[in-house]
């Protein structure tokens, strides 16, 4: 890649691999420039430096993302770590719930999804491996902001709520109730939030010192799947995802009833 002369040439380099999506397949130039705002010259300039170091491909005349970048996105740690970590986890839930398992963490005031095992029949999710949605209306991103330093959860109360949905909470103090109760209960619930037909229950992960790491979550259609019924599977997973990322001290159980760590996911056995 050219040398960067300075920092405003990095941020039309971040804007335009930001400007890729995850449904994306191709993109020309065009539609490059039309999503950044920035000339076409330019994102043609930066286009081809990135493919000549493997961060872009060419198709004809358009660009898609490039193997490097998913070689790299596979070095960062805490995805690294954390999703290595939770695989286990993650595959018990699914086997015991048969509904779609989600690991998530939050980045400002977003959650982006680290891994996603999904199941047969299961309704198609908003949510996509690396992809991004608002933290206050998914489960996963309501058990992290519960969890989270008070000054993380005062900069999403403050910030806009969009709506994903008809049933999007988007009012400051319903919200913030909502978190207390969650941060009370250990488990946080998606009842049509992210997307009409989908509920969920989620339960956060906490490393050594108590800090959040990311959240658990099964998710599934609102006719089939009862979120209160998966809860105690959710919060056990989360709770021995925790302990061995070294977390020590046990989150409060779930109002559905105490949940042992030491039962695995056998509860999981009540069903949807």
């Amino acid at each position: 890649m050219p040398e960067i002369p300075d920092d405003s040439y990095l941020r039309r380099v971040v804007a335009v691999l930001g400007a890729f999506r995850a449904e994306d397949g191709e993109v020309g130039a065009a539609e490059l420039a039309r999503r950044t705002g920035l000339p076409k010259s330019t994102v043609h300039r930066i286009t081809v430096a990135l493919a000549e170091e493997g961060l872009l491909e060419r198709q004809g005349s358009a660009m898609r993302l490039g193997l490097r970048l998913f070689e790299i996105g596979q070095r960062v740690p805490r995805q690294r770590v954390l999703r290595d970590a939770a695989l286990p986890y993650m595959t018990d839930l699914r086997e015991a719930t048969r509904q779609t398992v989600h690991l998530a963490v939050l980045e400002g005031n977003e959650v982006v999804y680290v891994e996603i095992l999904g199941t047969p029949g299961g309704p198609v999710m908003p949510s996509r491996v690396g992809g991004r949605l608002p933290a206050h209306a998914t489960g996963v991103g309501k058990a992290i902001l519960a969890y989270s330093p008070p000054r993380v959860t005062r900069a999403v109360l403050d910030g806009e709520l969009a709506r994903l949905s008809e049933r999007s909470v988007i009012a400051p103090g319903l919200l913030a109730r909502e978190l207390a109760g969650i941060r009370r209960d250990g488990v946080a619930y998606d009842y049509e939030e992210s997307g009409r037909g989908i509920v969920c229950a989620a339960s956060p992960v906490l490393g050594p010192d108590g800090e959040v790491l990311g959240a658990l979550s099964v998710s599934g259609w609102v006719n089939r799947m009862r979120p209160a019924g998966v809860a105690p599977a959710v919060h056990t997973a989360a709770l021995a995802l925790s302990r061995t990322l070294g977390h020590r001290d046990r989150p409060q159980a779930p109002s559905t009833g105490p949940v042992r760590a030491e039962r695995g996911l056998q509860m999981a056995g009540i069903g949807p």
